[in-house]
């Protein structure tokens, strides 16, 4: 069976040799291609840029035939023309991981909510030792991580050698987020604090369309606006949320709506600093250990500096929390003459820690490999599958709470929400994750 092979030097967009009519994308200065007696050609084009796509006829039997999508190389990257097949698969396999991590991060943020629950039955006078427990402890965690994962070679000294502004400014995002949500937290209850965070979904488009330049598509747009009618309706059904608005105040609503903007600002942020790092790392992408490690450090840090601010908000006189850290450390050890009515602990204390933390790598995964808004849905749809779990006859927490008369409607609006969300168009192309 015999072969051609040829390299062909074109000054113009055309040039054909024998019977074979080979039409080149523009920029493309250099053309190999090879093929078989009785078999369609296969192009592999070299070139700077790719300005259209590749087409081939070849005359076989006295026709001439016109072969399928061909595929060209670009700067040692396959692009496949005419929706090819490598490339359907190839984002295939990506839309399957963030699917994959989605659903991790569901099952994750499900058990954050329960566990967070479970967790203050022993430590119900010191939430806030919990809360400074968890903000210290994420610390000493990540970096403990990051230094395996450096010694092992996944972590590379340019990594670490990145600019620090911005993981201050994600640092100091979180803790004014956490201060501001405290204090909005002490005054407002009932369901109006799930009500208000569906602005977070909110910020996050908002956000992420004036600093990363990101369109959304109808569809898109409105699978979000479901998702929050579906939580609201999940959440608001039966609870008295008007009266809750209203004790509440419009300062302390308008408040809680800032703590979610902040909130939305630092996922924003973080996912620019990974977009950012795949241009600074040649191609390679910021280890996720990194940011959390970084970011949680400055946290602590700004969290440190607005304790005396803190306590206040959790009604604990400042010359009065070394006391009371001292009593909760006490109580979380379940040692000691204050150890009364701390039963569970340390148990159900670290389950949350734990679960908390692997939660928050998920997210943060979810959030490198897609978007914010895409965390966000995900965090989201963890809401009402809580409440349904609460419903179950938990240990520790007495007798279960009853689904509210709009739960069964609010979910499916979610859902539908999600399916709209994810939907793509049939018309020949594919739309990632945004």
């Amino acid at each position: 069976m015999a072969s051609l092979c040829r390299r062909l030097s074109a000054a113009g967009a055309a040039a054909s040799v024998g019977r074979a009519q080979l039409q080149l994308p523009a920029g493309i200065s250099r053309l190999r291609y090879g093929c078989y007696v009785r078999r369609p050609m296969r192009l592999v084009a070299a070139g700077a840029t790719v300005g259209g796509g590749a087409w081939l006829t070849f005359a076989s039997g006295g026709r001439e035939e016109k072969v399928g999508a061909c595929s060209y190389a670009v700067e040692d990257r396959k692009v496949a023309a005419d929706g090819g097949r490598e490339s359907v698969e190839g984002i295939g396999k990506r839309a399957a991981e963030v699917a994959a991590a989605a659903a991790t991060t569901v099952v994750l943020g499900v058990g954050n909510r329960v566990l967070y629950k479970l967790a203050l039955v022993p430590l119900k006078q010191y939430p806030f030792f919990l809360a400074q427990l968890a903000t210290f402890g994420y610390v000493i965690v990540y970096f403990g991580v990051l230094y395996i994962r450096h010694h092992a070679g996944m972590v590379t000294d340019e990594m670490l050698d990145a600019p620090k502004a911005p993981f201050v400014v994600v640092g100091l995002l979180e803790a004014l987020a956490a201060a501001t949500g405290m204090a909005a937290g002490a005054i407002l209850s009932g369901a109006s604090i799930p009500i208000l965070s569906q602005t977070f979904l909110v910020w996050q488009i908002l956000l992420s369309i004036i600093f990363l330049g990101r369109r959304y598509k109808v569809n898109q747009l409105l699978g979000c606006f479901l998702v929050s009618i579906g939580v609201v309706v999940t959440v608001a059904s039966g609870a008295g949320v008007g009266n809750s608005l209203k004790e509440g105040g419009m300062f302390w609503s308008l408040l809680m709506i800032i703590s979610f903007f902040l909130q939305a600002a630092s996922t924003v942020l973080k996912e620019t600093i990974f977009l950012d790092s795949t241009q600074k790392l040649k191609g390679g992408s910021m280890d996720l250990f990194v940011v959390n490690s970084y970011g949680s450090a400055f946290q602590a840090l700004f969290i440190c500096l607005l304790l005396p601010f803190l306590s206040k908000l959790w009604g604990i006189p400042f010359s009065q929390l070394p006391n009371y850290l001292k009593d909760g450390a006490a109580c979380f050890l379940n040692v000691g003459t204050l150890s009364n009515g701390c039963d569970g602990a340390p148990l159900l204390p670290l389950l949350f820690i734990i679960v908390n933390i692997g939660f928050n790598i998920a997210l943060l995964h979810l959030l490198k490999i897609s978007s914010a808004v895409v965390s966000c849905l995900a965090s989201t749809f963890s809401v009402p599958i809580s409440i349904y779990v609460f419903t179950m006859p938990l240990p520790y927490l007495g007798v279960a709470s009853s689904l509210p008369a709009g739960f069964m409607t609010g979910a499916i609006i979610l859902i539908f929400g999600l399916l709209i969300y994810a939907w793509t168009p049939s018309n020949g192309s594919f739309s990632a994750p945004t």
